[in-house]
């Protein structure tokens, strides 16, 4: 059974759209914590969209289980990172001018960058994922660059709009993930899953880890956020 990561970026966009206080990340994740989540991820984006350096402070203060902090390779960002030391950063590919991550990290491209990056996060004793693709490509450069986790994003498969198109793009993350793990690899996966398509993805055997945060937060406001916790950590289990 994989564990269940809960992302509360839109927590914080709804409380954005008024610039107000409410609702509270904080709050948030205490309650996703209570109900079974087994980490807390959230991204500072560079242009602070959302999540801000004040939640992220509080958070590293109050979440009991695990912080992870899903950023890009800019180097304000990785000063931040290092300062406040979650327990767990996630390097993803990052544009203004994007709703949300659009694919994974190019590993390949940005070989240079990423494994400084990686060494000073490492440093500072933080443990480093890679966001990519399900491409044995970028497999292999996230493990030359010296990374021991990997999140494979899964995308394509939560955006697949026939069943041929979803059973082959499950086929892609099953296979990268088997070959992910046999290099030696922690195998996450994330982005799109909801509560409709992750059932299948959760009985991939070689992930560990699922990562999940704008279902959640949307089944939330119909049902609350507790209960739309627990209704996922079972369709995962």
């Amino acid at each position: 059974m994989p564990k269940l990561g809960i992302n509360i970026d839109h927590v914080a966009t709804l409380r954005e759209a008024r610039y107000g206080i409410e609702p509270e990340p904080v709050f948030a994740a205490l309650i996703c914590q209570a109900c079974g989540a087994d980490s807390i991820v959230v991204h500072l984006r560079e242009d602070r969209r959302h999540i801000k350096e004040r939640d992220l402070y509080i958070l590293k203060e109050v979440v009991k289980t695990k912080l992870n902090l899903e950023m890009s390779v800019a180097q304000d960002i990785v000063d931040i990172a290092c300062k406040v030391r979650p327990a767990q950063a996630t390097l993803v590919p990052e544009r203004r001018q994007e709703l949300t991550t659009e694919g994974g990290l190019n590993v390949i491209s940005h070989f240079k960058r990423i494994k400084q990056v990686l060494s000073q996060l490492e440093k500072a004793r933080i443990e480093v994922s890679l966001f990519i693709g399900p491409d044995k490509r970028q497999i292999d450069a996230a493990g030359k660059v010296g990374a021991g986790i990997i999140e494979l994003h899964t995308g394509r498969y939560a955006d697949a709009k026939t069943k041929e198109e979803q059973d082959k793009y499950f086929k892609e993350l099953e296979a990268a993930a088997h070959y992910a793990k046999n290099k030696g690899l922690i195998v996450n996966a994330g982005h799109g899953l909801n509560y409709n398509n992750v059932t299948r993805v959760a009985k991939i055997k070689d992930i560990e880890e699922l990562n999940i945060g704008y279902s959640i937060v949307c089944r939330a406001v119909m049902v609350g956020l507790e209960r739309a916790v627990r209704e996922m950590r079972a369709l995962i289990s």
